[in-house]
C-alpha cells in the first residue's frame, strides 16, 4: 500500500468526525445564512494568510534527506500567494466589511490550529506540515463546489463571493494529484508518522473551528 492510502487510512475516524459537524452539513445543505458564511470567511482569513508563511518555514527546516520537498513547497508558494485577499473580496462581495475582517482577532480555535502547525515546524518535524496541506485541500476539495452552489441558491449571492470555495473545489483535482504523487515518495517511518499524526491533530483542530462559529442569528463580521 502506497503511503498517501495508508495516511488517508490511517486519519479516516478524525477525517469522519470533521465531516459530522453540524455545521458542515448544514453547508451542504445551504441551511446557513449571511452572517454564518461570512463568520467562515472571516476565520479563513485568518489561518489562509498564514499558508504561504508556514511554506517558507517548511521549506527552510526540511533536513537534507528531505530537501527534494522543496520544489514542491516552491510550486504550492506560487499557487498559494494572495489567497488571503480573495477571501477579503469574497466578504465584500457579501456586502460585508473586509476591513473589518482583515482587522478582527481570530476566534480562539482558529488561532490554535495556526499556533499549533507553526509548533510542528518549528519543534518537531517539519514534514509534518504535509498533514495539515492533507486536512485543508483534502476536505476543500471534496465539499467546496457542493457548499458554494448550495450556499449561493440559497443567499442568492454573486459569483464573486466564492472564489475561495471554488477555487479550492473539485476543478481543483490536479492540485490533489500532485500532492498523492508526493505523498507516495515519502519513505522514512519518522516523516510517515509525523504527517499521520499532524492530520489526526489538524481534523480535530479545524473541526474545532467549525463548531466555534456562530448560529443563524449572531455575526462575527458586522454582517
Amino acid at each position: 500500500m502506497q503511503f498517501y492510502d495508508i495516511l488517508c487510512q490511517h486519519t479516516e475516524p478524525q477525517r469522519q468526525q470533521l465531516l459530522g459537524t453540524p455545521l458542515i452539513g448544514q453547508a451542504l445543505t445551504g441551511d446557513i445564512d449571511l452572517a454564518q458564511y461570512v463568520a467562515f470567511l472571516t476565520q479563513a482569513y485568518h489561518h489562509v494568510k498564514h499558508t504561504v508563511p508556514l511554506m517558507m518555514a517548511c521549506g527552510s527546516r526540511l533536513g537534507d534527506e528531505q530537501g527534494w520537498l522543496r520544489q514542491a513547497i516552491a510550486e504550492y508558494i506560487e499557487e498559494e500567494i494572495g489567497h488571503e485577499e480573495w477571501i477579503l473580496s469574497d466578504i465584500a462581495a457579501c456586502g460585508g466589511d473586509p476591513k473589518l475582517a482583515r482587522d478582527s482577532k481570530p476566534l480562539p480555535a482558529t488561532e490554535l490550529m495556526v499556533a499549533y502547525a507553526y509548533h510542528g515546524v518549528d519543534r518537531g518535524n517539519p514534514i509534518g506540515f504535509f498533514g495539515m496541506v492533507h486536512v485543508l485541500e483534502g476536505t476543500s476539495t471534496a465539499l467546496a463546489t457542493q457548499a458554494a452552489q448550495t450556499i449561493q441558491l440559497r443567499l442568492d449571492l454573486p459569483d464573486a463571493a466564492f472564489s475561495y470555495l471554488t477555487s479550492h473545489g473539485s476543478l481543483d483535482l490536479a492540485h490533489v494529484a500532485f500532492f498523492v504523487s508526493l505523498m507516495n515518495r515519502v519513505e522514512r517511518a519518522a516523516d510517515r508518522d509525523a504527517i499521520i499524526h499532524s492530520a489526526r491533530m489538524m481534523y480535530r483542530l479545524y473541526g474545532d473551528i467549525f463548531r466555534s462559529l456562530p448560529q443563524r442569528s449572531a455575526s462575527l463580521a458586522g454582517v
